[in-house]
């Protein structure tokens, strides 16, 4: 069973940048889609960027769409989300999944395996 953890979380000012990492192990990683969620307090946790196994294909939700920027890395078994031009809107805590469905998964309840989360705070 893949174990996933996330870092690179924190404080950013409105239009800056953060690159989160997904450091995973367990499970054969270059079979994995992987994905990036986010969960605000008091809205529903939302799938922001997925990416295929093979990493042809990626999937961003319109809210980060030309923002964000999501890339997989087999040798290292890491998965990464770049932000930027950050808004606080942006602010949530983020999540590492990972899913063995085939194709690409752009539903949060496609993947059974997240992460702890990191908090990412943007301020105005």
């Amino acid at each position: 069973q893949v174990q996933l953890a996330e870092s690179g979380g924190g404080l950013v000012q409105a239009g800056g940048s953060l690159r989160l990492s997904c450091a995973t192990s367990g499970g054969t990683f270059s079979s994995y889609g992987m994905g990036w969620s986010r969960q605000a307090p008091g809205k529903e946790r939302e799938l922001v960027a997925a990416i295929s196994w093979s990493g042809a294909r990626t999937y961003y939700a319109d809210s980060v769409k030309g923002r964000f920027i999501i890339y997989r890395d087999d040798a290292k078994n890491t998965v990464s989300l770049q932000m930027n031009s950050l808004k606080p809107e942006d602010t949530a805590v983020y999540y590492c999944g990972a899913t063995t469905l085939a194709s690409l998964r752009i539903g949060v309840r496609d993947y059974p395996y997240w992460g702890q989360g990191t908090q990412v705070t943007v301020s105005s």
